[in-house]
């Protein structure tokens, strides 16, 4: 028990250091905090039964107040969560709040606060136009080769910033039934379907007979050469990650997962361990963050991400700029903050370190790259361009035909 508590105390107070945001982010990268917080006094068999972690998660505000005193922001938001999004919290992953820091990272992204209500001008319900490209319900079919299968309206906790706030938990009555049978019968008659994403919700959160059923019945179809699982059930819950799933995983495998980890503090010894069995089973790991306005919009806070990530033999995939979701603008970092951050990262780390920052076009436009400005200029002489220390070089051209299209004039675009 004192390891337990010991392990708790330099947590807090690593977290009281970095969050003073006067102050460069110090990442002691030999600790992977570990243990069970406020929660060392249930069994350990129970600790570790992720169907254990589900039936005790906080959902009420009474049993957030039991817990930790809120700020006026959160508990007005939590007072009208359900309207827009429902919460919820998995004991594991409420171990990671700071409860004495209303600015902690962690406590951002799943306690409510009162800003969830304002909606901009700008928002919208279907930010990147899902409900407009959805010919079957639950089914997505927005680039010409794959499809998004939203198979469930469940998760384990609640992110305040989804972009289907809409659909999960049903806060909204929206409606959303995931239908199994038609989805799997569209990719069936669509041989341009070649790579099939399972969403929602949480994919990991049916159960390891239905996750059997539906891989079994991708398989069987000729043309789908690629399945992925987006789930953030690894960081909420790394308890799901059991022997048993892996075993489904692997019996249909490859399956290419991405985790969604925003913050250092959520890569747990915990985390790492479930990483490595998913790794293990032959399921390749990616990470798609989405950029948050004082969670992860800093250099050194994204960096040591990064570095935890491949360490836990995660691939850094996508950053995400924040989608236009209803109530979203309080969690909303820059575009330029988000430029900024990759011009610190490419050259300054390894390449495996660096993902792409994309913005997912409002309206359904799908994701596009957004890069630091690199090239200056294209004549028929050569192209022109700078590297990451603003240094400038050329590489001759005259040995091909550069097309009118892809000729530019000096380009001088900062941010």
């Amino acid at each position: 028990m004192m390891v337990a508590q010991t392990k708790w105390l330099l947590v807090r107070l690593f977290s009281k250091i970095i969050n003073q945001r006067t102050m460069p982010y110090i990442e002691d990268r030999t600790q992977w905090y570990e243990g069970q917080g406020l929660w060392e006094d249930v069994p350990k068999e129970k600790w570790n039964d992720w169907t254990w972690q589900l039936r005790n998660r906080i959902t009420l505000l009474e049993q957030l107040e039991a817990r930790m005193e809120l700020t006026d922001e959160e508990r007005e938001g939590c007072r009208h969560a359900n309207e827009k999004l429902a919460m919820a919290i998995t004991p594991y992953f409420f171990n990671l709040i700071d409860r004495e820091d209303p600015n902690c990272p962690i406590r951002k992204q799943v306690i409510p606060r009162v800003g969830e209500m304002e909606v901009s001008a700008e928002e919208m319900l279907d930010p990147v136009g899902e409900d407009s490209h959805s010919p079957v319900p639950g089914l997505v079919h927005r680039y010409p080769d794959r499809v998004l299968f939203l198979v469930t309206d469940r998760c384990a906790a609640y992110c305040r910033y989804c972009t289907r706030s809409r659909l999960v938990s049903n806060a909204q009555d929206y409606n959303f039934h995931p239908e199994f049978e038609q989805g799997l019968k569209y990719i069936e008659t669509h041989p341009e379907v070649r790579d099939v994403l399972l969403s929602g919700g949480d994919p990991l959160l049916l159960s390891d007979k239905k996750l059997d059923y539906l891989l079994g019945r991708l398989r069987q179809i000729p043309h789908v050469e690629f399945i992925r699982i987006g789930s953030r059930i690894p960081v909420f819950m790394p308890q799901r990650i059991t022997e048993s799933l892996c075993e489904v995983l692997k019996k249909h495998g490859p399956i290419w997962m991405s985790i969604h980890v925003n913050h250092p503090r959520e890569c747990t010894a915990e985390l790492k361990a479930a990483c490595d069995r998913l790794s293990f089973a032959g399921t390749p790991l990616g990470n798609q963050s989405v950029l948050l306005k004082d969670v992860n919009d800093d250099v050194d806070v994204m960096k040591a991400l990064l570095h935890r990530l491949l360490r836990m033999r995660v691939r850094p995939y996508y950053i995400y700029q924040c989608d236009l979701i209803t109530g979203s603008a309080h969690l909303r970092a820059s575009v330029c903050k988000g430029l900024e951050i990759m011009k610190q990262l490419r050259g300054h780390t390894t390449g495996y370190a660096v993902p792409q920052y994309v913005i997912d076009a409002p309206g359904g436009g799908g994701k596009v790259p957004i890069n630091p400005q690199y090239i200056t200029k294209i004549d028929d002489d050569a192209i022109h361009f700078r590297n990451f220390e603003g240094k400038l070089f050329r590489y001759p051209l005259k040995s091909f035909k550069v097309d009118e299209d892809c000729r530019c004039e000096e380009a001088e675009i900062e941010c």
